[in-house]
């Protein structure tokens, strides 16, 4: 393996290095963007009971904000709980481009990978042949073992340049479906808090008895 990659001569340094950072942004994004990392079993429901039973102190609003991104979104709404519901509207959305920006860390990064990689590969390919052709001029012909090193050359580099890109693209484009995924089920929960607390703004507040 290390004979191929050195026969690839210097246009594999770069490519090396791009499927390095792909392979460190894609188990990153893996461990990141699992669901309950992103969206807590029972969050929503948790926080629905805090809401009925007005139990919303800061400190709970806090905790919950630092928990995930779903809980991020959710105390957003909470601390304009009352406030009309355009207000919790509109804090909701600002807070969740913020969200939206953090889920989608580094996806650009890999998607350049995915375009730059075969490019590195066209550009190796091309000193490969430049290489022959000047085995040729110096030799000519009759010297098959230069010419061939200069093919190879060329071929390592498409070849690798490849390999890389395939699954960074692939990884890319997953993860961008992932994102979209997890990005609809918040806002499906933030909409249920948000009708809940328009209801328990309309509502007169409990008295004690006696």
């Amino acid at each position: 393996m290390l004979e191929i990659l050195i026969a690839g001569g210097w246009p594999m340094i770069p490519i090396l290095i791009a499927s390095a950072v792909a392979l460190a942004i894609i188990l990153e994004r893996f461990w990141t963007l699992r669901r309950k990392a992103v969206i807590p079993p029972d969050l929503g429901d948790q926080v629905m009971t805090w809401a009925r039973t007005r139990k919303l102190d800061p400190k709970h609003i806090d905790a919950l904000r630092d928990t995930s991104a779903l809980g991020e979104l959710l105390a957003a709404a909470l601390v304009v709980r009352n406030r009309p519901r355009e207000i919790i509207k509109e804090r909701v959305e600002d807070t969740g481009r913020h969200v939206m920006h953090r889920l989608e860390r580094y996806l650009n990064t890999l998607g350049t990978i995915a375009i730059v990689s075969p490019l590195l590969g066209l550009l190796g390919t091309v000193f490969g042949m430049i290489s022959m052709f000047f085995a040729v001029m110096v030799s000519g012909v009759g010297d098959p073992l230069k010419m061939a090193g200069g093919i190879g050359e060329a071929l390592v580099c498409t070849a690798s340049g490849l390999v890389v890109a395939i699954p960074a693209y692939f990884f890319h484009r997953y993860f961008r479906g992932r994102v979209s995924d997890l990005v609809i089920d918040m806002e499906k929960q933030v909409i249920t808090l948000t009708d809940e607390l328009s209801v328990i703004s309309d509502a007169p507040p409990v008295r004690n008895a006696g």
